[in-house]
């Protein structure tokens, strides 16, 4: 479904020459699983989880997403492939100025779906994430955790095969942290939809996750199987991470 190949990215800072956020990594991610990215602060998860929709392009390496190499794309067959990749952000990135339902329809909007097949799609998505009587609420009026499930549902909404998730939990409390992962899991089940998820909580990974990757200094340690909730990690850093937990 999702094969980056020796994907990298480094960046310039004026006074500190280059930073290396992401060293040369290859990774599988199979259709229909939820894999998370995870490490500590500066680990480079959130960089490659943008390299996945070449929100940033890679500076060397190749990243396909279910059989199409976006890297090879042209930018006009870029936007049409993101169509079928859904994001959730971290802080939300709700307008303000629109109410839930017109949050949820816009990038239908802007894909250019007809008005009477939005107001469908709007419809199911919000009655998905359970915020059906919220349409006509504005973020203001939300709670963080229905805000985030707005989130959800818009990057639901043009029925993608793939959602990315930065850390999409990390400024909610346990108890709604926990009803956004059940939202996510339903989604995955129901749907078949692949998600990938940054978290540096490695209680999400446990609750969540089928596998996961573990990032230190933009390197990748090793790529690890949850089972029953159990984590076993080879790598020094892993185990740590774990511990912490």
């Amino acid at each position: 479904m999702i094969v980056l190949e020796q994907v990298s990215k480094r960046y310039r800072h004026r006074d500190q020459g280059w930073f290396t956020a992401v060293e040369p990594l290859s990774l599988h991610i199979k259709a229909g699983e939820i894999f998370g990215l995870m490490g500590y602060s500066g680990a480079g998860k959130s960089t490659l989880l943008r390299l996945i929709n070449l929100l940033e392009r890679p500076d060397s390496g190749s990243v396909s997403v279910d059989g199409q190499t976006l890297t090879a794309l042209s930018a006009p067959s870029l936007r049409q492939a993101r169509q079928h990749i859904g994001m959730v952000f971290q802080q939300f990135n709700l307008l303000a100025n629109r109410t839930v339902a017109a949050n949820v329809a816009f990038p239908l909007e802007v894909a250019g779906w007809q008005r009477s097949d939005i107001e469908r799609r709007v419809a199911e998505c919000l009655d998905i994430v359970g915020l059906t009587d919220r349409a006509n609420h504005y973020p203001a009026q939300l709670s963080g955790g229905q805000k985030q499930r707005v989130g959800i549902a818009r990057a639901l909404a043009a029925s993608p095969k793939v959602i990315l998730a930065d850390e999409p939990t990390s400024a909610l409390d346990p108890a709604t942290t926990r009803s956004v992962l059940e939202c996510l899991l339903d989604i995955n089940r129901r749907f078949n939809v692949t998600i990938v998820i940054v978290t540096h909580e490695m209680s999400v990974i446990r609750r969540l996750c089928d596998r996961a990757a573990l990032l230190h200094q933009g390197k990748l340690l090793e790529v690890i199987d949850v089972k029953d909730n159990q984590i076993h990690a080879q790598s020094a850093i892993g185990q740590e991470l774990v511990q912490e937990d």
